[in-house]
């Protein structure tokens, strides 16, 4: 379980920092916020999924 929990968390902050530099290429502030919101809920699901023991 702990293998399928780091492999979604390092998708899902790829795919927002994906998001930040196809935004920062496109000039879109929203695409860019959508990024950063993704890379800091991934994080922050991550840690409290590992605190968990989960």
């Amino acid at each position: 379980m702990r293998y399928a929990l780091i492999v979604a968390v390092v998708l899902g902050v790829a795919l927002g920092i994906a998001a930040v530099v196809l935004g920062g290429a496109d000039d879109s502030p929203g695409l860019q916020l959508i990024g950063v919101v993704l890379v800091i809920g991934a994080v922050v699901f991550g840690i409290r999924n590992l605190r968990r023991g989960s």
